[in-house]
């Protein structure tokens, strides 16, 4: 699954460019990269980024860089993180994390929920675009996740008339997700 942009890979990375989120200067990091399409284009619009995602997915990441480093005015690297592990390397927590298409696989939600919320800060904004998928589990996952998502995190959704013209659907989601204040 990690190597094919997502549709909601392309709805976040052009919600980006529209400028909605300041991202120049601003410490970003992409959760599930995959293919490190949506971190590039954050460091196209001037963020200093840190793609993630397994081990096997680095090699794709690299040569995805690579290929883009022309259009970067931020930085980028790719670096391997494992949801539900130790992420004291990622530290201090980020400006923005992104996410899109990460919520699809059961045995990852609780891994990938304790993973932001070791990498959260109170002033991290959390970018989680998502397909809605009506087929199978996928409905049944998407509310757990949500489920668990609100005993630490607050949502809100961003209205599809702010995504861009082109590049957004019905069915593709952008949240900005905050901690809970304490």
């Amino acid at each position: 699954v990690g190597c094919v942009v997502w549709d909601a890979a392309l709805v976040l990375a052009k919600f980006l460019e529209t400028g909605a989120c300041p991202l120049a200067r601003r410490h970003v990091l992409e959760l599930g990269a995959g293919t490190g399409a949506v971190g590039i284009m954050a460091a196209t619009l001037g963020a200093n980024v840190t793609v993630t995602d397994l081990e096997e997915l680095q090699e794709l990441l690299m040569v995805n860089i690579e290929n883009n480093k022309h259009l970067v005015t931020g930085s980028v690297r790719a670096k391997v993180l494992k949801w539900g592990e130790d992420v004291t390397e990622f530290q201090p927590p980020p400006d923005y994390i992104l996410m899109a298409d990460c919520i699809y696989y059961e045995e990852s939600l609780e891994p990938l929920l304790k993973t932001l919320k070791d990498l959260t800060g109170p002033d991290t904004c959390v970018l989680c675009c998502y397909e809605q998928r009506t087929m199978g589990k996928n409905p049944e996952i998407e509310r757990k996740y949500f489920e668990l998502l609100q005993r630490d995190f607050e949502l809100e959704t961003v209205p599809l008339d702010r995504h861009d013209e082109e590049y957004r659907s019905e069915d593709i989601h952008i949240l900005n997700i905050h901690r809970k204040r304490t």
